[in-house]
């Protein structure tokens, strides 16, 4: 019978790819299931052996590791360098995108609100 091994909600694509490439790489016979029409279905990875599931676990946890610790250097490099933009230089570099952006959420806050503040009247 098929296993879990991992969910691919929220994972963005390059890592799936990776995790599908080592599970492949290391023989591990696996099949993906789609979220389906709606996304309500639960698109994930199963592993059609179930007596290499702690082994491709592994393999999994192990990726997942290397990977955070490449993202924190690499983010740690943009730092460096000043490559990385913090909320703030964002704000600063698109001034207008910033502006819509606010005065949709104060629109749709306002939207939100209006009816209990005409009930208190």
């Amino acid at each position: 019978m098929a296993k879990l091994i991992f969910k691919l909600k929220s994972v963005f694509d390059d890592e799936a790819d990776d995790i599908k490439t080592l599970l492949s790489e290391n023989k591990i016979d696996f099949y993906e299931s789609p979220a389906g029409n709606w996304g309500i279905s639960m698109h994930a990875l199963w592993l059609n052996d179930e007596t290499r599931f702690t082994e491709a676990k592994q393999l999994i946890h192990q990726y997942q590791i290397e990977r955070s610790q490449r993202i924190k250097l690499e983010i740690q490099e943009q730092k460096k360098n000043g490559e990385f933009e913090t909320f703030f230089q964002r704000m600063l570099n698109r001034p207008v995108q910033f502006i819509v952006y606010t005065a949709f959420i104060l629109f749709i806050l306002y939207i939100s609100i209006a009816p209990f503040l005409e009930m208190g009247k």
